[in-house]
């Protein structure tokens, strides 16, 4: 089976980059009995097959190390939203900033809509910015009701926040009414 060019095995397999070789192989066994074909509840044949893939990749030290080396370069090119510079205090990159991590979290929701959560780590590396500078943001669009926490700890949009990030990615140009009046 051919390396899937845009696959991120550590997501797929649901482990941490650091994750050590028998992590690895106790997650892949647990996700592979829940995805396995045969499994008449929660089989999956696509979701199995990354699976197989992802293990394969990182469960060889030569794969591992070889995927590894292109990963992190990848993943941030993937994701980066924004410069350093917008991190700026200025209202426009405020607002340009919460925008981004909406963003992330509608993409994270639509991608896994059972496990759409990310934790602070993630966004500090996603966005390219330390904690500080993503803290008060969090707590901005937490006190709005646009993100929560999950029960595992991780961040997740809301239902009305995913209405903001729609807004926010809406063209700025006016739209034509779909139904025009009658006269």
């Amino acid at each position: 089976m051919a390396d899937s060019p845009g696959a991120d095995h550590y997501e797929v397999l649901q482990v941490s980059p650091r994750a050590d070789r028998e992590t690895i192989q106790r997650v892949f066994r647990y996700l592979a009995k829940r995805y396995h074909p045969d499994n008449r509840d929660s089989g999956d044949p696509d979701r199995f097959k990354q699976l197989l893939e992802s293990f394969r990749v990182l469960s060889d030290p030569e794969s591992r190390a070889a995927y590894d080396a292109s990963y992190e370069s990848q993943r941030e090119t993937r994701w980066r939203i924004f410069d350093q510079a917008t991190v700026a205090d200025e209202v426009a990159s405020d607002r340009r900033v919460r925008s981004a991590i909406l963003q992330l979290f509608y993409a994270s929701r639509r991608h896994d809509p059972d496990h759409p959560g990310l934790g602070v780590y993630d966004l500090e590396r996603l966005l390219g910015c330390p904690e500080d500078h993503i803290k008060f943001h969090v707590w901005y669009l937490k006190e709005n009701g646009w993100l929560h926490r999950l029960e595992n700890g991780m961040l997740a949009i809301t239902a009305s926040g995913v209405d903001r990030a729609l807004d926010d990615a809406a063209p700025a140009t006016p739209s034509q009414p779909l139904l025009r009046a009658v006269e």
